[in-house]
């Protein structure tokens, strides 16, 4: 079953919800590579925007702190010493963006203000190391065929054996971090059905399980 539900009330339902990192709410984007985790992160931002009083929230992406293929998901330290562990304590954090084509981390400092709300996305954001201080989890979801002609598109094909050397990595944390099962919402990356994609997103909802009957003695 899916549902077509307003980024504006989502954006809502984050400002009403607890700050759960210093004072900052945190919005983990979670998923696969070429899912449409950033399009979803940008439109969330820009419904927070909209709101009466809002200000645009910070957007950290984790490819940003990446060191490379090889740190797929091992950049978490990074990611906690310069922007979560400042946050918490109330202070502005900061890090510095991996260059992809340079194959070394820019020198610039870029600035992680104390804001009512952060968005974190990228692969394992919502891992969990951090769902105690999440005010909400999101996963966003597509078709494995979809999401490797996607990373291709844009990233070249030169790069096939590491996407798929990627994917495996991302399965494999998916599956022991039980993601899924944890975050608070699941959106559909790849919507057949029509809807405004700027202002409306598809959710996917599971089902629960079906219920055993346990026997009695």
């Amino acid at each position: 079953m899916v549902l077509v539900e307003a980024y504006a009330t989502l954006a809502r339902r984050v400002l009403a919800g607890p700050a759960r990192l210093g004072r900052t709410r945190l919005v983990a984007v979670d998923g696969p590579s070429g899912a449409g985790k950033s399009a979803f992160t940008a439109r969330l931002a820009d419904a927070l925007a909209a709101l009466p009083g809002g200000g645009r929230p910070p957007v950290v992406h984790t490819d940003d702190l990446l060191d490379g293929w090889d740190d797929q998901l091992t950049f978490w330290t990074r990611l906690e010493e310069r922007v979560l562990a400042p946050l918490r304590a109330g202070r502005a954090g900061s890090y510095r963006r991996y260059s992809w084509v340079r194959r070394e981390f820019l020198p610039r400092e870029v600035p992680v203000p104390v804001a009512p709300v952060l968005l974190l996305e990228g692969v394992s954001a919502a891992r969990a190391a951090i769902r105690p201080e999440l005010t909400l989890s999101v996963q966003v979801t597509a078709p494995a065929g979809l999401r490797l002609r996607r990373a291709l598109d844009r990233d070249g094909p030169q790069l096939l054996p590491e996407l798929r050397r990627w994917h495996a990595g991302e399965e494999a944390h998916f599956a022991a971090d039980r993601t899924a099962t944890a975050v608070d919402l699941v959106v559909d990356g790849a919507p057949t059905l029509p809807h405004d994609r700027d202002r409306y997103y598809v959710r996917r909802r599971v089902p629960p399980p079906a219920q055993v009957p346990v026997p009695v003695p």
